[in-house]
């Protein structure tokens, strides 16, 4: 302890506890860089997850086009039964086969987007004998 000017006692402050401050400090910068991190981490993988769903929500509305393009097309003339390969549409694919024989039909259509995701509609459907031609979905699978 010492004396001051005017007569207060005060207490020297030791010089060992500089080495502590900077170790808290060093350990406060490891701790806020490891959070950090640890979010950007977070964050790529849920944009990553976001484009994956768009990816697949893109494949599977042009694999809709193309159940829709058979549709159409069945609407016109209920004997058609051709399959088509490789229609572009939305910057993506789509190929569509037909089989079975009047008045059901199973139609799969298979999209693919633009950055390769695919998706694939299955429709069985039956097609009445009158024109215009009725389209009855009997069952629908998606991507199976």
């Amino acid at each position: 302890m010492g004396y001051c000017s005017t007569g207060l006692v005060y207490m020297k402050i030791q010089e060992d506890n500089k080495g502590s401050v900077l170790l808290v400090t060093v350990f406060a910068i490891a701790l806020f860089s490891v959070l950090v991190v640890g979010m950007l981490q977070l964050n790529t993988e849920e944009i990553q997850l976001v484009r994956n769903q768009a990816g697949a929500a893109e494949a599977l509305a042009i694999a809709e086009a193309g159940l829709n393009d058979a549709f159409a097309r069945i609407r016109k003339n209920r004997d058609w039964a051709e399959d088509y390969y490789n229609k572009s549409f939305a910057g993506g694919k789509y190929v569509v086969s037909v089989t079975g024989t009047l008045p059901n039909r199973t139609i799969v259509s298979k999209g693919t987007s633009s950055k390769n995701f695919v998706a694939k509609l299955e429709a069985k459907v039956t097609v009445s004998s009158k024109h215009p031609y009725k389209i009855r979905i009997d069952s629908l699978r998606i991507n199976e």
